[in-house]
């Protein structure tokens, strides 16, 4: 589980040191409160239902704002990654890459919780049923917060649509 959890953080913070320690953190917790895991879900969900929270109540806390949120990371394991880029001509992969910044940039300007819900739902695949389980909250309001962060996105993509670049 522990490159998920890492994973996670990562999507949920958009920066590795933050990602890192929050990792760190939700290890020592769920080490912690493993005798209270009461098996009335499976161990993913109650695991990601404290990544989750361990994040939100991080950005919380930071007072301060890094420039980090808008550079997409470089490295193998990055989590937005743009598209590949392998065989394209040095024009696409230009825009492949201002592509990905922008999406980086639009899920970074999510609220917490329309991240959370996009990150789980898009990148790890969850069902809506286990994303609200995860974030204790109704259906409906996943849905919900789907929906607005998905808005959100179309709305920061649409000059890449428009002009037929994605």
């Amino acid at each position: 589980h522990d490159r998920r959890v890492l994973q996670l953080a990562y999507q949920l913070l958009n920066d590795h040191g933050d990602a890192e320690d929050v990792y760190q953190d939700v290890f020592i917790n769920v080490y912690r409160k493993l005798p209270s895991f009461r098996f009335e879900s499976e161990f993913a969900t109650w695991l990601h239902r404290i990544v989750v929270n361990h994040c939100i109540n991080f950005r919380k806390r930071r007072t301060r704002r890094d420039t980090h949120e808008q550079h997409v990371l470089e490295t193998e394991d990055e989590a937005f990654a743009p598209f590949p880029t392998e065989s394209l001509d040095p024009e696409r992969e230009l825009i492949n890459q201002e592509l990905g910044a922008q999406i980086s940039a639009g899920i970074a300007a999510l609220s917490d919780k329309q991240r959370a819900v996009f990150v789980l739902r898009h990148f790890h695949g969850h069902k809506l049923q286990d994303i609200a389980k995860i974030l204790n909250t109704a259906e409906g309001t996943v849905k919900n917060y789907l929906f607005r962060a998905t808005q959100h996105l179309q709305k920061k993509l649409r000059a890449y649509q428009e002009e037929g670049l994605c």
